[in-house]
């Protein structure tokens, strides 16, 4: 992990952006206002009712007029702090919602339980991403599923991802570092392992990596190996462990029973179907719908995923 991650503060998390910067002083002016207010109405309330309590069953309450500049001022004053927060509350929202001419485009995929990042020149990432620091950077997102949240603490920008529409948020990130991203939307039983991280890096090294092969020098096992961390290990397990969908360990091969159609031996075909079309053969003891098609993926990555699943013994 980049030391950015664990910079900041004990109040906040580090801001590595401008608007982030806003956002942390009109909280910080919202949490000063509130003491200073809670202060007077309870210290105050405490004081009085010292002060002024019954002292013996001879007491009598005075009469008490009213003043009209106290209730005045009582009125005025918090009215003119309401209203200071509120003009500088929709100034930092018109600036989280005012997309930049020149942003960088990328658009958002979100499924149980992973993200998926894809760029103008076609390339498709999963959980990690890239984009270059002081470059305006606009997010179009979607949901496959599920209602989820794309939330970068860093960034202190949140946005609700949809499915069946387009959602937008925007950053610009000032400083280099790696981001954790969290879906802060419950999703389902592995709604915490939601994660992810953007990757803010120079402009040269951004252009660099936009244009690498990312599986160069890599066997089709590998490519598999690969995918698998960034796509599989939600819901797939390796060791045994029955998780949402069946194990890797011992796939290759083995005899499995599918809901309305009796045991079938797993083979490529089989594969290549569950990995494009989920649903076309469900396995008893595991719930249906939940596994996302992924017909997206080349023939080099199904290839590399199937073969990376005869090596799991």
């Amino acid at each position: 992990m980049s030391p950015v991650e664990f910079s900041g503060s004990r109040f906040m998390p580090f801001a590595a952006t401008d608007i982030a910067h806003s956002v942390d002083v009109l909280y910080a002016f919202l949490m000063i206002a509130s003491f200073i207010s809670c202060v007077l109405v309870i210290g105050g309330l405490i004081v009085f009712a010292m002060k002024y309590r019954r002292r013996s069953e001879n007491d009598k309450t005075p009469y008490i007029s009213h003043n009209t500049t106290a209730e005045f001022l009582w009125s005025f004053i918090p009215f003119v702090i309401f209203m200071v927060a509120f003009v500088w509350g929709w100034k930092v929202y018109y600036d989280l919602r005012k997309f930049p001419a020149d942003s960088l485009e990328v658009t958002v995929v979100a499924k149980k339980w992973a993200w998926d990042f894809i760029y103008k020149n076609g390339r498709r990432v999963s959980k990690e991403f890239y984009v270059p620091v002081d470059q305006p950077v606009k997010m179009v997102m979607t949901s496959e599923d599920v209602l989820h949240s794309f939330y970068v603490p860093a960034f202190r920008n949140k946005q609700d991802v949809i499915p069946g529409r387009y959602t937008r948020l925007w950053f610009k990130a000032h400083t280099e570092g790696s981001y954790n991203i969290f879906c802060t939307e419950y999703c389902g039983d592995q709604h915490s392992g939601m994660l992810a991280k953007v990757h803010v890096v120079s402009r040269e090294k951004y252009d660099e990596w936009l244009a690498a092969e990312p599986y160069k020098g890599l066997t089709q096992a590998q490519i598999g190996q690969k995918l698998y961390q960034g796509v599989c290990i939600a819901c797939h397990s390796l060791d045994g462990t029955k998780m949402t969908g069946p194990t890797f360990k011992g796939i290759w091969g083995r005899e499995e029973k599918i809901v309305g159609v009796g045991p079938i031996v797993v083979d490529e075909n089989y594969l290549r179907e569950s990995i494009v079309n989920p649903a076309a053969k469900i396995v008893e003891g595991y719930p249906a719908g939940v596994m996302p098609a992924f017909p997206h993926l080349s023939e080099e990555e199904i290839l590399g995923l199937i073969e990376f699943m005869k090596t799991v013994k």
